[in-house]
């Protein structure tokens, strides 16, 4: 502005000087061109001072936008770190993500395996627990079966108890009536015992056992008076005791029988056996034992009570046996009856 104003005033003074060199028209010329100068600058000054304050307004205006832009810029600034963390956010988020589902198709592919795997495993073991239950089934149905049977068994078991101590009582009754019948034997012949007689009881029977000393001679089956008077003695025991079975048993030596030339007999089965049959007469005569009791045998030498090949033992083998059997028909009932 201050340039303007000098150079206005140079003009002015050059313009004096030439009014005094020139002429009057010329000065007026100068005068006029002055004039116009100076509206010029009174112009230009206006327009300076309007430029001026124009300028003024555009520097606030410009200063104002510097502001604005230095809060723009910082709110950029700003809103492009936020930006920023935007993008590292989501791509950390999205690579987690990534990585998540990346995570649960390989869980989802591992539960299909897993799933394929139990269900399997399930298959299997439904299998197995319906052929486990097929299996129960038949047992339970064999068990109803055994039970059934074991019903049946036990009743028969009882029945079969029942009848066993119904024996027992038979027996111990078959045995107190033999020990009673031993008693009584050996009380009617008690004067003969260990004297070639021996009265012995075995499986609920009395064994009455004669030495042929007692009895008969050798190779004879003639009953001498000791011997018929013992004989007699039994004969009251059994008549007392109806309820007794007799069987008399021949026994022999292993010696041969040498019959003579007129004897009856053979060998020691005819022997044997004829001694039998003469120890029943004897028992018969005068008494009244039912013969049906009665039951002679000739056993010859095939039953020793000594092995032995001695004298000894061949005088023990030769013998007669009477076997004194209490009535078992209630016994042999229950038997039959299993």
């Amino acid at each position: 502005m201050k340039r303007i104003e000098i150079l206005f005033l140079l003009l002015f003074l050059i313009g004096i000087s030439m009014i005094s060199c020139v002429s009057g028209r010329k000065f007026k010329d100068v005068q006029d061109k002055s004039r116009h100068f100076m509206d010029e600058r009174d112009s230009f000054k206006a327009s300076s001072l309007q430029l001026e304050m124009a300028k003024r307004e555009l520097e606030s205006e410009a200063a104002g936008l510097r502001e604005k832009m230095s809060k723009s810029d910082a709110e950029i600034e700003k809103v492009r770190k936020e930006r920023d963390n935007a993008i590292a956010e989501v791509a950390r988020i999205s690579s987690q993500y990534h990585d998540l589902q990346n995570a649960h198709e390989e869980l989802i592919k591992g539960n299909i395996k897993e799933t394929q795997k139990l269900l399997s495993e399930l298959q299997a073991a439904h299998a197995d627990l319906q052929q486990k239950e097929d299996i129960l089934r038949q047992l339970e149905s064999n068990l109803d079966s055994k039970k059934a049977s074991l019903d049946e068994l036990n009743f028969e078991l009882q029945k079969r108890n029942e009848r066993l101590v119904e024996l027992e009582k038979i027996l111990n009754t078959q045995k107190k009536i033999a020990q009673d019948l031993k008693n009584k034997v050996s009380d009617a012949l008690l004067g003969f015992e260990n004297n070639g007689l021996t009265v012995t009881q075995k499986d609920g029977k009395v064994y009455v056992s004669l030495d042929e000393k007692l009895l008969f001679k050798t190779a004879s089956w003639d009953i001498d008076a000791n011997g018929r008077n013992a004989l007699k003695k039994l004969a009251g025991v059994l008549e007392r005791n109806p309820n007794i079975q007799v069987t008399i048993e021949g026994h022999t030596d292993n010696v041969p029988y040498n019959p003579g030339g007129s004897s009856q007999l053979r060998d020691n089965w005819d022997l044997s056996v004829k001694r039998a049959t003469t120890v029943v007469r004897v028992l018969l005569e005068g008494s009244k034992i039912n013969p049906t009791r009665l039951i002679a045998s000739g056993r010859s030498e095939y039953v020793p009570v000594d092995e032995r090949n001695s004298a000894d033992a061949r005088q023990k083998n030769r013998r007669t046996e009477i076997i004194l059997t209490p009535d078992l028909s209630e016994l042999y009932e229950i038997i039959n009856s299993y």
